[in-house]
């Protein structure tokens, strides 16, 4: 059994991975794909929204005769990604004072 993943935790899952340096979508995939159940088909949707809220841009690059298309955090994704990484911080202190009692920072 797993737990369900919310669109807002792929989003700042996405920003995370691509905050340490800009890639195109299979190795974003396989990053995800390391610590998530994830496909292709559920990750683009997000890495399309999180262009169209101007979170995320897009660059092409040639590549043995094709362009790949990489993805790169802009200044407010950045910005989001720490809002993230906060609320995820404080939400995790929460599951963790019910699941295993352990004490909440506040």
């Amino acid at each position: 059994m797993g737990f369900k993943i919310e669109s807002a935790l792929l989003e700042a899952c996405v920003l995370s991975v691509l905050s340490k340096g800009d890639t195109y979508g299979y190795v974003l995939t396989q990053s995800m794909k390391q610590v998530l159940d994830i496909s292709e088909s559920t990750l683009y949707p997000v890495l399309r929204r999180l262009q169209k809220d101007e979170y995320l841009r897009t660059y092409d690059q040639p590549y043995q005769g094709r362009n790949r298309r990489y993805y790169s955090v802009t200044e407010k994704g950045a910005q989001k990604c720490a809002m993230y990484r906060e609320e995820w911080k404080r939400y995790k202190d929460q599951i963790d004072s019910l699941l295993i009692g352990g004490e909440r920072n506040d």
